[in-house]
């Protein structure tokens, strides 16, 4: 009797020589994009596809939920540069992936995702899992693609990747009916793919931004997200080295400047730094850089950075001039711009004065009342203790602010959290994402009691492939940030963020097979990091807190973000 083939053996099985099917045209383009990894799962419009992965070299990761595999591959990207890749099949299978492609959208992530479609023969007819994917998705992709003709898929593929890694970055949709990757093509046809280019900034606008610069006594750099998208993190280091100019950060920025230079103020808005904030308000300058005034940055707009004149260096034009009138406009490449800027000594050693007592006088304290574990302290010390090869995947929730608040990131990538779209269940799936993409760095992924249960079967993603992902999982018992905006807009009327019925997550981590342990009281907080970092495989570290605990500080709904509530 024939011994049945290990997965392992049957991927490296060689296919008969003869014309390639759709799917596979699909398989080995993906491969020519340079595609290694992707995120998926099986059904039936797209089994043709999954027919065709073994054998091609490519590496599939199974995940438990639809979602999962569009928030991974999210998350790889981020973490590579380059677009991730995630497949489903169609109806349930594809509406499953619209929340990872719209936080993809939301936050300028380069993804393809690939779903499968019933047959050109029956569409339109309401067939079993039929939907019109290709009409859901449109709001949140830069392009959706509905194959037609098996022949042209290579030139589809490549047009998605390029649509997707190139300007603002973003997700693209191709949906692919089973007959047509089914179909056999002898002759595809060339691919025939114009790379986008990005327009070089405008000199007299350069000059335009350099003479504010030179007459500014109080600027602000305000760092956003374009900057890492547009590669010129190393381009606005070296400006800002010369320059010296005080920084913030929006949320998805953070670590463009390593949390420590000397130059950094911390993230601005709603959960900001109070010495951010109060720069941002006193500051006759911004320089803006690749960030596009999202109200949890700034705040009621109309009061915020009242008597700043603003620089706007962005990629996308459709951002500048959108929320904030520009007083210097510069459109187009933003490493070329930053590059541009040619700026001497600026006069403004009074204004970084101030901006350090402002950091001086407003330091955290780490000091809480009682003996429970004091969420900001921890994973204080966890990112000194992890060190630069930390990287924090967050979920949504207050764990998310104080990550951004109290966290140490040394590179953009040390940094990956839905922040446009906000969506609880991130955090999992993106730990996976980026520890399979660096397996050498140390990834944490930080949730909450409440996100966690949005993706938690994906700890058996993590069992299944080794993925030694560290999971700190801070347990109050309640939807935290709701309760603390029901406590502090809604007279204290507590509805619906009782989570009092929550299982003991470190029993079911050790059901999925993940070593897992619990913690409560501060004392516990060093030996609980140590094991945490020691641990070589896949780790639970369930750390109970103080339901009451709140978020400080917090810029309140409708106000200026000079008039932050605190401690």
């Amino acid at each position: 009797m024939n011994a049945i083939p290990s997965p392992a053996q049957a991927e490296d099985t060689p296919r008969t020589a003869q014309a390639p099917t759709g799917a596979e045209l699909v398989v080995s383009s993906l491969r020519d994009q340079g595609v290694e990894m992707v995120f998926g799962y099986p059904g039936g419009t797209i089994m043709p596809l999954y027919d065709a992965l073994p054998g091609s070299g490519l590496k599939h990761i199974l995940v438990r939920h639809e979602q999962a595999a569009a928030f991974a591959a999210d998350s790889y990207a981020r973490a590579t540069g380059k677009a991730g890749v995630c497949i489903a099949t169609s109806g349930p299978g594809a509406t499953n992936l619209l929340t990872g492609i719209a936080n993809a959208y939301m936050d300028s992530i380069p993804m393809v995702a690939i779903t499968g479609q019933v047959p050109t023969s029956v569409m339109g007819t309401d067939a079993f899992q039929e939907i019109d994917i290709f009409g859901m998705s449109l709001p949140v992709v830069k392009h959706s693609f509905l194959v037609r003709d098996a022949a042209d898929i290579p030139n589809i593929i490549a047009k998605a990747f390029a649509i997707a890694t190139s300007g603002r970055p973003g997700p693209v949709l191709i949906d692919l009916p089973k007959d047509i990757a089914q179909t056999r093509v002898a002759a595809p046809n060339p691919v025939n793919v114009t790379p986008q280019k990005i327009k070089n900034p405008d000199p007299i606008a350069i000059a335009r931004a350099e003479t504010m610069l030179e007459c500014a006594r109080r600027p602000v750099l305000y760092i956003g997200a374009g900057v890492n998208k547009a590669g010129a993190v190393n381009a606005l280091r070296r400006f800002n080295a010369k320059a010296k100019i005080p920084a913030v950060s929006t949320l998805t920025g953070l670590g463009t400047l390593p949390t420590d230079d000397e130059n950094f103020y911390g993230m601005l808005g709603m959960h900001g730094s109070k010495p951010a904030n109060l720069l941002v308000q006193e500051a006759d300058l911004l320089l803006v850089c690749g960030a596009r005034f999202d109200d949890r940055a700034t705040g009621k707009v109309d009061s915020f950075a009242p008597d700043a004149k603003i620089i706007h260096l962005d990629c996308d034009p459709a951002e500048i001039g959108k929320i904030r009138h520009a007083d210097a406009a510069v459109p187009g490449n933003l490493k070329k711009a930053i590059e541009s800027l040619a700026v001497g000594a600026l006069d403004i050693a009074a204004w970084r004065s101030k901006a350090s007592q402002l950091r001086k006088q407003h330091k955290f304290s780490y000091d809480a009342p009682g003996s429970g574990i004091f969420a900001p302290a921890f994973l204080d010390q966890l990112s000194r203790a992890a060190g630069d090869k930390f990287v924090a995947a967050c979920d949504v929730g207050q764990h998310q602010m104080w990550v951004a608040q109290h966290c140490r990131f040394s590179r953009p990538e040390a940094h990956l959290t839905s922040g446009g779209l906000g969506a609880m269940g991130y955090g999992i799936p993106a730990g996976i994402g980026a520890k399979l993409a660096h397996p050498e760095d140390c990834v944490v992924t930080v949730t909450g009691d409440g996100s966690i249960m949005m993706n938690i079967q994906e700890l058996a993603t993590m069992r299944r492939y080794g993925v030694a992902l560290k999971i700190v999982l801070f347990d109050n018992s309640t939807l935290g940030l709701v309760r603390q905006w029901q406590e502090l807009f809604y007279d204290g009327n507590f509805s619906e963020v009782d989570l009092y019925d929550n299982p003991d997550f470190a029993e079911v981590a050790r059901s999925f097979g993940i070593e897992a342990f619990t913690v409560s009281r501060r004392e516990q907080t060093g030996p609980a990091i140590e094991r945490l970092l020691a641990t070589p495989g896949p780790v639970l570290a369930h750390v109970c807190i103080d339901s009451r605990e709140n978020v400080w500080p917090l810029v309140p709904p409708g106000k200026s973000n000079a008039e932050m509530m605190e401690r």
